[in-house]
């Protein structure tokens, strides 16, 4: 067990033949070392009065006949404590401090930028008032021992510290996470910029619905579990494909790993880059195969309603496709879902089209000309993304159009319909196993969600240089490393899932929809958990944990220097302490 808090205790020290001394003592943590500290003699004291205090250390409720006590000390700053003091124990326990480096003041800096924006993200401004002695708004530039001032700076100097480290952290933690014939969950996201001053800053796909925004490209890769390994940041107008032939060269000469399943998207894992960057370096893959070359292989006769009769799963082969397997899923849940869609939107498509026509021949101030009836098709056409299924005549004053009935029905005939591709030898999985380890790219996703929106706040970036942006990106990624092994620990606490093996059991198959355990869904009904504790968000449970304050007590007219105390923890607050191994 690791202790990171100040804790106080009553000492009664013999003094051979005259009364024992009473001294009021501290304990800390000194590295590896316990160390303790004299804070006040307390001989003077009436023996009612020190059993007061020593009541008031262990946490007792005062009765009656010691209310005098509280009168004799005042409070002069409460400060948040136990959120940090959890952040910051996982922190050590997971050692990412020795994998930082040794101590050092940026060292420390870091790891208070890595610790804030675990527990409330915010600007680099904002965090440099919040570690400052004088506006400090939580324990955590006390514990790390941090000057009385920090400037924003400062703590710029120390992302410019931690990007020369990037290559060593993470080659660290791959060590630790991933060895070989390992599989390596890989994918890309985006986030936008606020100001354009930034070399990274491009126009691209923009993933935040924010195309108004340069924005900047960023890929990260993560063990089967989802625990981040490694990130690298992009120019925002660089296609996902190219940013693959990086990651492959990461794995193999930084991290010294020869055998791994690389898993990507259909977008990420081309043709291109399988004959370009993966088969050069003699990796194995998994992807699947995009829209067009699944309905090539139904044309083909590959595809056959009859392979779904019994299984909703089939291996098949294809000479367009040698020396891979094709793993071919239905899901049919998946099929009623893009049935329904594809019919909402040609009706919409239907209505916006209807307007047209009439447009061209209404009586006033018709719609004329090729040229114009195109602009507004083409904006209709690209709103609903359904040009293929639609059959059009422009001319000068009349537009009329119909659908192609034969090229939605063989679209609708492959609805729910998925292939997966992989060259991964069968005596090395089996065809459920490569099917779920591309499922497992949803943990990538979720770690994507948690950086940008729902814990770590990384976008918008303000930052203009190109090397602070890509510092940037990797504290949020340490800091979502924290976060998921505080999830993994805490998740009976949390509404996540703690009990995967039960979830997986009430799958009907490896292609059906995900489904939560029993325990899981309690959880989310009861908003208790089978202890009976009530069930929070991470970020809700972080919240709670930061009531647990630390405060400042002045004693009066008792010649005692000021000390430190910690309030009374809360049953949720020992058990989340517990689930994390620390100590209060």
């Amino acid at each position: 067990m690791m202790c990171y808090m100040v804790g106080m205790y009553i000492a009664v020290i013999p003094n051979r033949n005259s009364p024992p001394a009473i001294l009021l003592r501290e304990s800390y943590r000194e590295g590896r070392q316990v160390k303790n500290r004299t804070l006040a003699n307390l001989s003077h004291w009436p023996a009612p009065r020190i059993e007061a205090l020593r009541a008031l250390l262990r946490g007792e409720q005062l009765g009656p006949a010691k209310h005098a006590l509280p009168d004799a000390f005042a409070i002069e700053r409460s400060l948040p404590h136990g959120h940090v003091a959890a952040v910051l124990g996982t922190l050590k326990a997971i050692a990412l401090d020795t994998l930082l480096g040794k101590a050092s003041p940026p060292r420390e800096l870091v790891l208070a930028m890595l610790i804030e924006r675990v527990v409330s993200p915010q600007s680099k401004l904002a965090c440099a008032r919040g570690l400052s002695q004088a506006t400090q708004t939580s324990t955590l530039g006390s514990l790390l021992r941090l000057p009385e001032a920090v400037d924003e700076d400062s703590l710029y100097a120390a992302l410019d510290w931690l990007l020369s480290r990037q290559e060593t952290v993470e080659s660290g933690l791959a060590q630790r996470h991933l060895h070989e014939a390992s599989l390596v969950l890989y994918d890309v996201s985006s986030t936008y910029f606020e100001g354009h001053a930034c070399p990274l800053a491009r126009f691209g796909h923009s993933r935040d619905s924010r195309p108004d925004r340069p924005q900047i490209v960023f890929g990260l890769l993560t063990n089967v579990e989802g625990c981040p390994i490694a990130v690298e940041v992009f120019a925002g107008n660089i296609a996902d494909p190219k940013t693959l032939a990086p990651q492959i060269e990461k794995l193999r000469q930084r991290f010294g790993l020869q055998h791994l399943v690389v898993v990507g998207d259909r977008g990420m894992i081309t043709e291109a880059r399988i004959r370009r960057d993966l088969a050069p370096a003699l990796l194995e893959w998994i992807s699947a195969l995009r829209a067009p070359a699944i309905a090539a292989l139904a044309r083909a006769g590959v595809l056959q309603p009859s392979l779904f009769d019994v299984r909703d799963l089939a291996e098949v082969s294809s000479s367009e496709f040698p020396g891979e397997r094709l793993i071919v899923c239905k899901n049919p849940l998946l099929a009623e879902e893009r049935a329904r869609k594809r019919t909402e939107l040609l009706a919409a498509t239907d209505r916006e089209l209807d307007k047209i026509a009439a447009a061209s021949q209404r009586p006033r101030r018709p719609l004329r000309g090729k040229t114009r009836i195109a602009l507004r098709v083409g904006k209709v056409l690209d709103r609903y993304h359904l040009a293929k299924h639609y059959r059009l005549t422009l001319e000068e004053n009349a537009f009329r159009y119909g659908r192609d009935e034969a090229g939605i029905a063989a679209e609708a005939a492959l609805d729910g319909v998925y292939v997966i591709r992989t060259n991964v030898p069968e005596p090395a999985l089996s065809s459920e196993q490569v099917v779920r380890a591309y499922k497992r790219l949803s943990a990538v996703e979720r770690a994507f969600r948690s950086l940008k929106s729902v814990d770590l706040h990384l976008r918008p970036i303000f930052h203009h240089k190109a090397n602070r942006v890509r510092a940037h990106v990797f504290l949020c990624m340490l800091a979502y490393y924290v976060e998921w092994h505080m999830r993994e620990k805490l998740a009976p606490l949390l509404f996540d899932e703690e009990d995967w093996p039960a979830a997986e059991q009430r799958r009907a198959s490896v292609v059906a929809p995900a489904q939560r355990s029993i325990s899981a869904l309690a959880k989310s009904s009861s908003k208790r958990n089978a202890e009976g504790w009530p069930v929070h968000s991470f970020r809700t449970l972080l919240q709670d944990l930061a009531t647990l304050t630390r405060n400042r007590i002045v004693p009066k007219d008792t010649g005692m220097p000021p000390f430190d105390m910690l309030s009374v923890a809360t049953p949720l607050q020992q058990r989340a302490f517990t689930l994390l191994g620390l100590r209060l």
